[in-house]
């Protein structure tokens, strides 16, 4: 199974754990703004080809399984109705499907049957009307977690009620809290900030990205946060250097380079003329959280006064070729060095009517993206972007084999063939939000919905 840029990451969870049988919930775990100990760490064995660790399978956000099987015969296998709506896209971790729900609980599903294997209610979820504004109501966990082979944890950011954000790692095999502590930093808002964005891990760090909550209310600024996997430490932080908004929100989260840089795209700033002040833009970050490049388009001031952002969307690395792309609310995608961003104007290529929300897919230099128009495939040879075929269908996609997945709002998993566009095969899986991401393990593909999450078996 292909995992670009996985090697850290893909490592065998814990076995699994006791089965607890029916979802009853566990006693709220403590949310002290004081860091917990730090959690016993195990040695690295041998990665598991059926684990799914992070958002898009690998911290590049690849979402391509180049080895996993077309479908034959696919059907939903199971439904697991959950606490709450899941937003964030579903982990695999030692047969366990780990989800978590913004009814403030984080679950263990086995992959065959969906039956719940634990469940942790960690936090009473956020009421809407306690936020300045928001659409998402109630509220508790939004992004994709991300799981550590090193430690065997699962890490998640709640919201919760004080208004604050807190990240919790809890035991894969088991739902056992290792690690709580606050992760807002001085200066932050926390009502203000949304933490839609996946997380992402490098080496013994979690990276939080934060955005604004729906309607752009209050004085929130788009910030990465950088956490100890130990639970204990300094937090380091990065805001964007506007007056203003410029949220990193797209749902993909930031993507890890090959020499541990991150890439993140920002959203619509405040400022609508004069110096770039890094909102509508893709951003490359050092470990450290310090700014080493940029890039936005030459309509960048006219994009944040129409709400028209790069930051629906997160990078997506073109694997080995120093090339990212980027797309999002103004129609717009870019094709981009890494090594040299370019500053205002300097993609490489551009292709229009593309309005992209969520996560794109990549398998070598073809990429697709989730258009609002419709998921688009597109070429990136010898630096220029060229379009191959549109479906109607509207979503986050992910490949496996030769086929391209994805999940609609209405309800649909949708299967397309590739090279083609030709569509194989569409099934009932349930409501979603318009960011549903498929993970996939093993001959499942995994689904979160409005309920819950949603296994479909693609060969039987």
């Amino acid at each position: 199974m292909r995992r670009a840029l996985v090697a850290l990451l893909l490592v065998s969870a814990c076995s699994s754990g006791t089965s607890t049988g029916a979802p009853s919930p566990t006693s709220p775990a403590s949310t002290s703004p004081s860091p917990s100990a730090a959690p016993t760490t195990t040695s690295p064995t041998p990665a598991r080809a059926a684990d799914w660790t992070t958002y898009g399978g690998d911290p590049a956000r690849s979402s391509h399984v180049a080895d996993g099987p077309d479908p034959s015969r696919a059907a939903v296998a199971w439904r697991a109705d959950l606490d709450g709506r899941v937003y964030g896209s579903p982990l695999v971790v030692g047969g366990h499907v780990i989800a978590a729900t913004e009814g403030g609980s984080i679950y263990a599903l086995d992959l065959t049957t969906g039956k719940v294997l634990w469940r942790r209610h960690l936090t009473t979820p956020l009421l809407g009307s306690a936020l300045p504004c928001g659409n998402i109501d109630p509220i508790a966990f939004t992004g994709t977690p991300v799981y550590d082979p090193r430690t065997g944890l699962v890490f998640a950011v709640a919201t919760e009620p004080g208004v604050r954000h807190v990240l919790y790692g809890v035991r894969a095999s088991t739902g056992a809290v290792g690690v709580t502590r606050v992760v807002d930093v001085p200066g932050m808002e926390p009502a203000t900030h949304l933490q839609r964005a996946a997380l992402l891990l490098s080496g013994a760090t979690v990276y939080i990205a934060y955005g604004g909550n729906y309607g752009d209310c209050g004085a929130y600024q788009g910030r990465v946060v950088a956490a100890l996997t130990s639970g204990s430490g300094a937090l380091r932080s990065f805001a964007v250097p506007t007056h203003r908004e410029a949220g990193i929100w797209g749902a993909s989260g930031p993507a890890l380079m090959p020499g541990g840089d991150l890439l993140v795209t920002t959203g619509n700033g405040e400022a609508t003329g004069g110096t770039w002040d890094k909102s509508d833009s893709v951003l490359r970050l050092s470990p450290a959280l310090a700014l080493k490049d940029g890039f936005a388009p030459t309509s960048w001031a006219k994009e944040n006064s129409a709400d028209a952002d790069l930051g629906s969307m997160g990078p997506l690395l073109l694997p080995g070729a120093h090339r990212v792309i980027s797309a999002g609310k103004g129609g717009n995608a870019f094709l981009l060095d890494v090594d040299h961003l370019g500053g205002v104007g300097g993609q490489l290529s551009t292709l229009g009517d593309c309005s992209a929300y969520g996560g794109g897919a990549v398998t070598a230099r073809v990429v697709f993206l989730p258009c609002e128009e419709g998921l688009t495939q597109v070429s990136a040879t010898g630096d220029r972007l060229r379009r191959g075929w549109r479906s109607p269908v509207v979503g986050s996609p992910l490949v496996v084999g030769s086929t391209v997945w994805v999940v609609d709002q209405e309800g649909r998993a949708t299967g397309l063939d590739a090279t083609t566009g030709k569509q194989r095969v569409q099934l009932e899986v349930g409501a979603a939000t318009r960011f549903a991401k498929p993970a996939y393990s093993a001959g499942f593909l995994l689904l979160p919905t409005k309920a819950g999450v949603t296994a479909v078996r693609l060969v039987r």
